[in-house]
């Protein structure tokens, strides 16, 4: 399985496209610029599956319709946040001043951690909120990789200040779920560059002590 960043929309969130051999993929986290997201796909012959969502703030979704739309593909998030597609309020875009996100209805709705396989991608859902109450990461252990949204970052953590936002539940949602995955476990995020498990273990600074 291959991966790809792919940085979209105006706070740069990234968006990845897992792809298989037979040219299924798999899109993560849809932000933004559309065309350019789409462009790569149409560009590399890949054909969409489903697109995940680790949450549903608007810089993870601004692409959301557009992408289902152009591709006819199915669109999953957990069910806490259903709510959050077609509301500016909770998912923060009328907080910000680059206009009000909404999208139509998820076509799947998560709950509670749980494998899952679309086509020939086996990964498991793993529920890591704190960021917002809803958040999940995608855990796939063929590639040793996992994308998880904005609960973990490259030497930081998610923020949670926006609603729904917990940070107690947060640190416990990196604890419990994702620093028990094998150190050589490929980290994803949401925002900036990839990183390990095993590295934010060692030097994360909000996560001394664990």
């Amino acid at each position: 399985m291959e991966w790809k960043q792919i940085p979209l929309g105006p706070i740069q969130t990234n968006s990845y496209v897992l792809s298989r051999e037979d040219g299924t993929c798999l899109i993560i986290d849809p932000g933004g610029e559309a065309s350019k997201l789409a462009g790569y796909i149409k560009g590399n012959k890949l054909k969409p599956l489903a697109v995940l969502l680790t949450h549903a703030h608007f810089d993870h979704i601004g692409a959301l319709d557009e992408i289902r739309e152009e591709f006819g593909c199915p669109a999953y998030l957990h069910k806490k946040e259903s709510s959050w597609l077609r509301d500016p309020s909770l998912n923060g875009s009328q907080f910000f001043r680059m206009g009000k996100v909404t999208a139509k209805p998820a076509d799947n709705l998560l709950a509670g951690d749980q494998e899952m396989k679309i086509g020939a991608f086996s990964f498991q859902i793993i529920e890591t909120p704190g960021h917002s109450p809803g958040s999940v990461s995608f855990y796939f252990p063929e590639a040793s990789l996992v994308a998880s949204g904005d609960a973990l970052f490259s030497g930081s953590i998610g923020r949670t200040d926006l609603p729904g936002g917990n940070q107690e539940k947060l640190l416990k949602s990196i604890h419990d779920k994702l620093l028990v995955l094998p150190e050589d476990t490929l980290v994803l995020s949401g925002h900036g560059p990839a990183t390990y498990i095993g590295q934010e273990m060692d030097s994360n600074p909000f996560l001394n002590g664990f």
